[in-house]
């Protein structure tokens, strides 16, 4: 096995107290193709300019070959780093363009007189040396020839293949891509991404790849890294992350997928969709979890020789197969298939054990850290909640004035005493105006889950999340509020810790 090129060790970035990074713990093996797989603001760039040296982590360390290099600049790091937009000279030619990395590089020249005496220089390369490595990394991307053309003549996928040259022409041990296809069309994409995994075969450098594209990452990876929120959520091969996700957001995030809550009902058996089936893994008895099964995994059968009945409500062709969603009950279920069922026609579905993949439940309710009012409201997660604060002592009233009455008589002012707050996902109502509710903040995740949809609100200042199992249909970057009955918040006395 190829030892470690790259690792991170405790690695964390803030930028203004928010954090970016959180605590990223990365090993990279030499000759790897690994790709940061995430949405937009997950940390993945954020994570490869610290790798270049372009920004420095607030802690932790960064090893290239066990060595630490985290507050070594860009220059003196054996990395190149290929960005989205080139970054290519307009004013210079294809062969200048390559060549001017080169035409500053110094290298130390060892040179030995007659009578045996060593002297070392610092030398600058020659123009034959220069002109062969720019030959050599003009073949290496397909481009001979190409020398004295203009590159603002260039298509996109041909200046693409002139910053790669630049970058690996100074032969580093480790290249750097910052969405390098982002911007071509989807033809000359899916045509780059082939020509990229040649080239990492042809180069046998290490490649270290951003990308939001799931596709991307599947097609070119020899390892993925899912990130979100500045934290990795799960490391594997394409085939792992696609056929073994962790979590209902790593699921949803990569392909396609059915997302369904379930129950644990006996030894391998889950029950959904209002069936019990059949699976591979073992869970605790009685347990929630998230049910995971791809489209292709699913089995149209005629009515009344599957598992679960339902109706197709919509059939989409899709080139190498038919999309189509099926009701089953207040469910959804999405299933690919190469033979098409027309809508409103009954059918029923057959998924084999083997094809259900079961998930600890990633939410099971909120909770937070809460103060009492001296108007007996409580404050959490950027807002201010009507709620019943009663339930801290059993059997206590309000009076008059607002002053907790324990059974005993004894009268207790909760005026800042610290709570712990809880509340069930379906008790969080979303407002579209953000004054109308309790807090306001922004639809940062939307995932589907058969009959509902789980969203997460984030507030603006203390990114506290709000998440909620809602009917209602919503859009990620939302500016939106919430509302919580008062019945619906569970208050607890905060344990405090004897030092």
């Amino acid at each position: 096995m190829a030892e470690k090129i790259i690792e991170l060790i405790g690695i964390s970035k803030s930028y203004d107290g928010t954090v970016v990074v959180d605590n990223e713990n990365l090993y990279v093996r030499k000759g790897e193709f690994v790709t940061l797989l995430g949405p937009s603001g997950c940390g993945k760039t954020t994570t490869l300019r610290m790798i270049a040296g372009f920004e420095l982590p607030d802690s932790g360390q960064i090893l290239l070959n066990g060595k630490d290099i985290s507050t070594i600049p860009p220059y003196m790091r054996p990395i190149n780093t290929v960005f989205q937009r080139y970054a290519l000279f307009p004013h210079l030619n294809v062969y200048d363009n390559i060549a001017y990395g080169l035409k500053l590089k110094k290298m130390e020249v060892t040179y030995q007189n007659e009578q045996g005496d060593v002297k070392k220089k610092i030398e600058k390369l020659s123009k034959a040396e220069i002109s062969a490595k720019v030959k050599k990394a003009l073949k290496m991307v397909d481009l001979e020839g190409f020398e004295k053309r203009d590159v603002t003549t260039l298509s996109g996928g041909q200046q693409q293949r002139i910053a790669i040259a630049r970058a690996i022409v100074n032969e580093p041990e480790i290249l750097l891509l910052d969405e390098p296809l982002g911007a071509l069309d989807l033809k000359m994409r899916k045509d780059m991404q082939l020509e990229l995994k040649e080239m990492h075969k042809k180069l046998g450098i290490t490649f270290i790849y951003v990308t939001h594209d799931q596709e991307e990452a599947l097609t070119m990876s020899d390892t993925i890294v899912v990130m979100k929120d500045g934290a990795i959520q799960q490391i594997g091969t394409p085939t792992d992350i696609y056929n073994e996700p962790k979590s209902a957001f790593v699921a949803d995030f990569i392909g396609e997928s059915n997302i369904f809550s379930g129950t644990i009902v006996g030894d391998k058996k889950v029950r959904f969709l209002g069936k019990v089936f059949d699976m591979v893994d073992d869970f605790e008895l009685h347990e929630k979890v998230d049910v995971v099964v791809r489209p292709e995994d699913v089995f149209l059968v005629d009515a009344g020789l599957g598992a679960v009945d339902g109706v197709i409500t919509s059939s989409i062709f899709k080139g190498v197969h038919y999309e189509m969603a099926m009701q089953i009950g207040k469910n959804e279920i999405i299933i690919q298939d190469t033979i098409q069922r027309q809508v409103g026609e009954k059918a029923s579905i057959i998924i084999k054990h083997f094809d259900i993949h079961i998930m600890h439940k990633e939410f099971v309710s909120n909770v937070y850290d809460g103060y009492i009012t001296k108007k007996n409201t409580v404050r959490f997660a950027e807002g201010e909640f009507e709620c019943d604060v009663t339930q801290l002592y059993p059997e206590s009233t309000l009076d008059e004035e607002g002053y907790l009455v324990l059974k005993n008589g004894e009268k207790i002012d909760l005026t800042d005493v610290d709570v712990r707050v809880e509340v069930g996902l379906k008790d969080i109502e979303i407002i579209d105006n953000e004054d109308d509710g309790d807090s306001c903040g922004e639809i940062v995740s939307i995932i589907y889950k058969g009959d509902h949809y789980q969203v997460i609100v984030r507030t603006f200042e203390e990114e506290e999340d709000f998440v909620i199992d809602t009917e209602y249909v919503w859009n990620e970057n939302d500016k939106v509020s919430v509302k919580i009955p008062p019945e619906k918040i569970k208050l607890s006395l905060k344990v405090v810790e004897k030092k």
